[in-house]
């Protein structure tokens, strides 16, 4: 996947490159600096030694040594000091540097931390914010493949605009918990017509007085043996003139709004070799994630998205918590991928998009 979020360790990460929010000496330090130094080895501490440190902004580059990835890219953020002395943009040059050096050597992969937001003060949502305008800017503009991944380790670290989260977490409780309180009634009762209901024992009799057996949900019937159909001689003929496939779809709709392929998959968080098979195959069958991804890249209304999503053989449900945030977005007119898969990070969901 181009971009996608993560809650891990990012010493573990098997990418090509992992970015380390070092501090301008390159000797180490705390937080995440630390336990990168810790995990690669005294190795990396000898080799950052010769760097002469780093400016705030720009990034330099390592071996990785006993870290399960190729290199590490050290870059120097800046200290929130209230937003007035060029922190944003000292923010978006560690993110860019990062990703142009790890293109320069090569790599295919490279995973993040979020920086500044730690010790460094950034406040967490506007760090976000940055990290995801720096990272969807550079993603936009090559043309080759690069999977960029953000690593969180602590969720409580993560976070969105309070209004947005907000606003999102009253939706989905107006629609997910009164649908599944209804769902829960319906299932009782409908138990309960069917029999399903345990033994229930009578009230003791009086002395002296026979007992009466206890109540007995009813023995199911026999269901008949199912008879087959009769052939119907224009079955084959209905196969014949199939509904517009998901495939199908998509390309009139990327035709229709007058994209380029390139456009498309990009706005969906797609890579290239997925979108491949899709216009190569009419009958390509995708997940879930990818179907939503293609009807927000498209910027399709609720009915048809619904559409797309059927030809692929899926729904918007109301039983699931992150189809009613991506249903938020589209009935809001927002197909911010990026936006909408930090929402749906944000309230523990999977993301839109593919690998």
């Amino acid at each position: 996947m181009p971009f996608t979020i993560i809650r891990d360790d990012i010493t573990r990460i098997k990418a090509d490159a992992i970015v380390n929010a070092a501090n301008a000496s390159l000797l180490g330090g705390g937080g995440v600096d630390g336990a990168i130094h810790a995990a690669a080895g005294p190795e990396l501490l000898a080799e950052c030694r010769t760097l002469g440190g780093c400016p705030t902004g720009v990034a330099k580059i390592t071996g990785a040594y006993r870290l399960p990835c190729r290199h590490v890219i050290h870059t120097v953020g800046p200290v929130w000091r209230g937003g007035g002395r060029g922190e944003r943009e000292l923010l978006l040059s560690c993110y860019r540097a990062s990703l142009e050096l790890a293109r320069a050597h090569g790599c295919e992969s490279v995973a993040f931390p979020l920086i500044s937001a730690g010790a460094y003060g950034y406040p967490g949502d506007q760090a976000l914010a940055v990290a995801i305008e720096a990272i969807r800017a550079f993603l936009n503009e090559i043309e080759d493949d690069l999977s960029v991944t953000l690593v969180v380790f602590d969720r409580n670290a993560f976070q969105i605009g309070r209004d947005l989260f907000d606003d999102i977490a009253q939706y989905v409780d107006d629609r997910y918990v009164d649908e599944h309180t209804d769902r829960d009634l319906e299932t009782r009762r409908r138990r309960m017509a069917r029999g399903f209901l345990m033994d229930v024992p009578m009230p003791e009799a009086p002395d002296g007085a026979p007992a009466s057996p206890p109540l007995k949900a009813p023995a199911p019937k026999r269901l008949e043996e199912p008879q087959l159909p009769i052939a119907d001689p224009g079955l084959e003929d209905a196969l014949t003139h199939l509904d517009e496939s998901f495939s199908r779809m998509v390309l009139r709709k990327i035709d229709e709004r007058g994209m380029t392929d390139v456009q498309c998959y990009k706005r969906a968080n797609i890579d290239r070799k997925l979108f491949s098979k899709i216009r190569s195959n009419v009958d390509y069958k995708p997940s879930k994630p990818t179907a939503l991804a293609f009807a927000i890249a498209l910027e399709l209304p609720l009915d048809e998205a619904r559409e797309l999503l059927m030809k692929a053989g899926f729904a918007l449900s109301r039983s699931s918590r992150g189809d009613v945030i991506v249903e938020y977005f589209i009935a809001r007119g927002r197909y911010d991928i990026y936006e909408i898969n930090e929402a749906l990070f944000a309230f523990g969901q999977g993301l839109l998009g593919a690998s």
